[in-house]
Order: C-alpha cells, then structure tokens, then sequence
C-alpha cells in the first residue's frame, strides 16, 4: 500500500483526504494507495509520523507548519527555498524533499479572477501561505501591499487601510485563517465600505464555500473566489511530485 498524508493541526477542516481518496478511487488504485490525516500536535512528532508509516511516499503541509517543517527536510526545491515555505514533501528513500505548490494553485486562481486586467493587490496576513500569495503575484507583474497586525516587513496595518488605499488595488487576497471553519462568524478587518464593482476578492480558505469576506465583499458588488479551485490545483501538483 503506497502511503500519502496531511500533517497540520487542527484537521477537522481538511479537504486533501477526501480528494485524494476519491481520486484513488476514479483511478482504480483504491486498492494500492490510501491518504491519511496526521493531526500532530507539534512538528516535532513528525519523525514519529515516519516511523509508524513507513510506506509514506508523500505528504501535504498545512497551517501551523509549512515553515516550521523546513529544519526538518533534507533538501528544499528552488522556489521553496525562496517563498521560505513548503506545503509539499516527497519522501525519497530516507530523504525528505520539500516543494511549494501553493504558488502555483494561487496563481490560476488570480488569473481566472482577474482575467488579465491590470491591478494592484492588498495581501491579508504574512504566514506561509502569503508568501507563496506573493511569489505568484510577482511572478505576474502585480504590484502589491502586505497588510498585517504588525507595521514590519514592509507591511502596513489594518487601521492604514484608507478609501485610497482601498480604491486603488483592487485585488484583495485573504491569506490569513480568519473566517475558516468552525469560527465563520470572522473575517479580516478591512474597510468593506470602500469596496465596488471594479473589486475582486479571493479568499484561500475553502470551508466553507463562501466566507464572510467573501460575502461581505459580494454585498458590495465585488468578484469573489474562494480557495476551492487553489486547493485542487495545488493537490494535482503534489501527486505529479510524488510520482515523478
């Protein structure tokens, strides 16, 4: 049985086993391949993780530790390294590599919502996903502003959110947990006011479907999408890594 996973904690909203367990299913490999959830309390039971399974071929990252997983890896792919990063780990043999396909799931997404018009992007949150949010906006050509809790790393906070601000980027992308299940009544604390038409929001949580930024920016006459598609993309991407 070849072996697959998600570590992370907690996992109660985890979308990977289910995805990937259907699509072992849609492939006839249901009998040769399975995908299991690692909810560890601390990435430091990871070496636990691999020798309790040691036909684990491959596995997912997720929140809290897509960076603090890095020390614990044998090696690191290029765009990884430089995102600082990893949502993604071949097992090969005894050597643990590390990948970002983030970057790539993020960057379909803000193709397909802003369909290639030029605009500017207000990035929520600093944490691993961001910066894989950021490296697939630079990879574009899309200018953009960290805002965070904290005025550092060039960001700005919350409260210097002005009607300026907020009308000349036009591209809003969650990247933090707020408003993810089973705390939905949250959202990231914008000027939603100041919103329009000419907005597009995208949210990487994916449960549920619409969150209340999304809704919240919906009601304002703005595009929304939520990190479902991202979510699919990046997961094709991390079975190509596991079977190159």
């Amino acid at each position: 049985m070849r072996t697959f996973g998600l570590i992370g904690h907690p996992l109660g909203h985890s979308f990977s086993q289910r995805y990937f367990t259907d699509k072992f299913a849609a492939m006839g490999l249901a009998e040769e391949c399975e995908y299991l959830n690692f909810d560890i309390e601390s990435i430091d039971r990871l070496p636990e993780v691999l020798a309790q399974h040691p036909n684990l071929q491959g596995f997912n990252v997720t929140i809290p530790y897509k960076e603090q997983i890095i020390p614990l890896l044998d090696d690191v792919s290029e765009g990884a390294r430089q995102i600082g990063a990893v949502n993604c780990v071949r097992v090969d043999g005894s050597r643990l590599v590390g990948h970002n396909t983030d970057v790539f799931g993020a960057g379909l997404t803000i193709d397909h919502l802003t369909e290639g018009v030029p605009c500017k992007a207000l990035v929520l949150g600093s944490g691993g996903a961001s910066k894989a949010v950021r490296e697939a906006l630079r990879l574009r050509n899309i200018d953009y502003q960290l805002v965070s809790r904290r005025a550092e790393g060039g960001a700005i906070t919350y409260d210097n959110l002005t009607e300026e601000i907020m009308q000349s980027h036009t591209l809003i992308i969650n990247t933090t947990p707020l408003g993810m299940y089973p705390r939905v009544d949250a959202a990231p604390d914008i000027p939603y006011q100041w919103l329009g038409s000419e907005h597009r929001l995208f949210d990487l949580i994916y449960n549920p479907s619409e969150t209340l930024f999304m809704r919240r920016g919906a009601a304002q006459g703005a595009k929304t999408a939520s990190g479902g598609e991202m979510l699919v993309e990046q997961a094709e991407k991390s079975w190509e890594i596991w079977n190159i």
